[in-house]
């Protein structure tokens, strides 16, 4: 077997990549008859160089590549029939965008897994860069809260910015006293909880947070999603029927964005779930929320401020409350300054790949490499696309595909 690593090709750019040079030379080693070879980049968080060092090819021509792996969806122009990709592809909640990029996928007879639904056999994600996510998010959110309060300034993260060196700038923020609510209890919530205790915020109880009581500092609640909807019919929360049926709730949201200075969204969402935060809601309620980092980025979605994606280079843009328009970030102090970056890891790009590395080599490197791809039901349970049909699970996506 011949595995290439595409180079990024999605705009604004991707520094991330699936295995860093000593993680490919790890499997060389342990695969000696199969190959890696690493397509040519000037983008990647590690350099051609760094590959080659450790006597991994970089090519141009990924054609001879029996499986291919990027990190963004693949540019529809680069795609090569008859081979099996994987990638984060966006795809599977309908999303317009990408819907040329499916309907390409099948035309060409493709292969086509999706990093998201790797999962294990309790529904739990095997591969995912969720946590960074949230640890980037929670940074760019408390920078620009600053930003547009003008108090401090905290550093804009640079390629080869890194974990470490976040610490040392997390553990120097002054906090201002300000409420901040987190959204979920995933990877993404854990990655903005561990930037909250490296800056020493104070955690609250849920009645220290609903409380008109000041606090001192930063302060913090992460309200799990039982405490953030509510079934219509006044039954009990129940997480499987949660799952099943999300239109059978309504948001209980504004008991706890009456209190928020700083809301950090981090839950799931599906489009069939309640919205937590309508346009109007800010005026209605009168709310105290000021700045927003929608790290989970669904446009339009539960939270309606959030009216496109932002990027690192441009992390933040306001949000008028009356017009429900984009304004510049900064621009007003009646504004929402809304950070929704997509692609928040990219700002850890060397820490967050190894990471993300590591998982990919126990979960789907080996089993490929071992010939067990196809009877891997958690490669199985990822695959949209096999051979340019949608696979079972993924059915529901027959007329979206269509031209």
């Amino acid at each position: 077997m011949k595995i290439g690593l595409i180079r990024e090709t999605k705009i604004p750019e991707d520094n991330r990549v699936v295995l860093s040079p000593s993680q490919v030379a790890k499997l060389k080693t342990e695969f000696p008859n199969s190959d890696i070879v690493v397509q040519k980049s000037d983008i990647r968080a590690f350099s051609d160089d760094e590959y080659l060092k450790l006597g991994i090819d970089v090519v141009d021509d990924m054609s001879d590549c029996d499986v291919l792996f990027g990190i963004k969806e693949a540019n529809i122009e680069s795609l090569l029939p008859n081979k099996h990709y994987f990638f984060f592809g966006h795809i599977a909640k309908m999303q317009q965008y990408n819907r040329p990029l499916l309907q390409q996928m099948i035309a060409k007879k493709i292969t086509f897994s999706d990093y998201e639904y790797l999962v294990d056999d309790n529904g739990a994600r095997v591969c995912a860069f969720g946590w960074w996510a949230g640890i980037v998010g929670a940074y760019y959110t408390l920078r620009g809260y600053l930003l547009k309060t003008k108090q401090e300034s905290l550093p804009k993260p640079d390629r080869n910015f890194t974990l470490a060196q976040l610490r040392i700038v997390l553990s120097r923020i002054h906090g201002p006293n300000v409420k901040i609510l987190i959204t979920g209890n995933g990877r993404v919530a854990q990655g903005v909880t561990y930037v909250m205790h490296e800056c020493r915020a104070q955690e609250l109880t849920y009645d220290e947070f609903v409380s008109d009581e000041p606090v001192n500092g930063l302060a913090f609640y992460r309200a799990p999603v039982n405490e953030l909807v509510k079934r219509k019919d006044g039954k009990a929360f129940d997480r499987n029927d949660f799952h099943e049926h999300p239109e059978a709730y309504e948001s209980d949201f504004i008991k706890f964005a009456k209190h928020a200075h700083i809301l950090i969204s981090c839950h799931y969402w599906d489009p069939k779930a309640p919205v937590y935060l309508e346009g109007d809601d800010f005026t209605n309620h009168n709310l105290p929320i000021k700045m927003i980092g929608d790290i989970t980025c669904d446009i339009r979605g539960s939270i309606k401020s959030t009216i496109r994606s932002s990027t690192h280079d441009n992390p933040f843009y306001d949000f008028n409350i009356l017009t429900h328009t984009e304004e510049p970030a900064f621009s007003s102090d009646s504004n929402i300054t809304v950070m929704a970056v997509d692609t928040c890891p990219n700002a850890l790009a060397i820490d967050a790949s190894e990471y993300f590395g590591d998982m990919l080599i126990e979960y789907v490197f080996r089993p490929l490499l071992n010939g067990d791809g196809e009877s891997s039901e958690i490669i199985r349970r990822s695959t949209i696309v096999h051979r340019g049909k949608l696979t079972e699970s993924f059915s529901y996506l027959e007329d979206f595909s269509k031209i």
